[in-house]
């Protein structure tokens, strides 16, 4: 896969997505230049909601390769809009190779990943689940920068506080992956912090 595979299609369904998405949801964005316009970029952050990709899709007119689990590609309700807009499909039963080289090789050519290291939708009660090293991992393979950032609120109609706040840009380096790991969840916890801060003096 490369950094345009699906393109075209991306870019026609972000321009009818957008006014429907910003109308209905009302969604605050924070930060949005913190997204890199070029480079190898990887946008990570927590995951609560089936629409949490559509924030980043709204926020910035590059294309965005998210990684989302292979369920689905097997309802045929999603599977048609996966796979126009380069989704890549990951099997979350195994440690899926195939999904991760897919995803390097967008990074290698200078392109864009989007996914969620929490792994899956927290449904807990928790902050925030235990981050996967996925986004660190491929960062560090390929040198690319990881964008952080975090949502909050809720997806109702006209929503007084759906927010997604964007981080600071850093890259691996030196730091070990525990390291960028830990930075990485630490980053998204702040960010969203961030986020429900604002809606309450709102």
């Amino acid at each position: 896969m490369n950094k345009n595979d699906g393109k075209i299609a991306y870019t026609i369904l972000r321009a009818l997505l957008k006014p429907i998405f910003m109308l209905y949801y009302h969604p605050q964005i924070i930060n949005r230049e913190m997204i890199p316009k070029d480079g190898n970029i990887i946008i990570a952050g927590n995951h609560k909601h089936i629409m949490d990709q559509c924030l980043t899709i709204v926020a910035t007119r590059r294309m965005i390769h998210w990684m989302a689990k292979r369920e689905y590609f097997d309802d045929w309700k999603t599977r048609w809009f996966f796979k126009l807009t380069g989704v890549i499909r990951v099997d979350r039963s195994i440690k899926d190779e195939e999904a991760k080289k897919e995803a390097i090789d967008v990074l290698n050519d200078g392109g864009a990943i989007g996914l969620f290291p929490e792994g899956t939708r927290n449904k807990t009660k928790e902050f925030l689940l235990p981050f996967k090293f996925g986004a660190v991992s491929m960062a560090a393979k390929t040198d690319a920068t990881i964008v952080p950032f975090g949502v909050s609120g809720d997806y109702k109609f006209r929503s007084k506080n759906l927010c997604i706040v964007y981080g600071q840009p850093f890259k691996v380096g030196d730091m070990s992956l525990e390291e960028a790991n830990d930075k990485l969840a630490k980053e998204v916890g702040q960010l969203m912090k961030k986020g429900q801060a604002k809606n309450k003096k709102v």
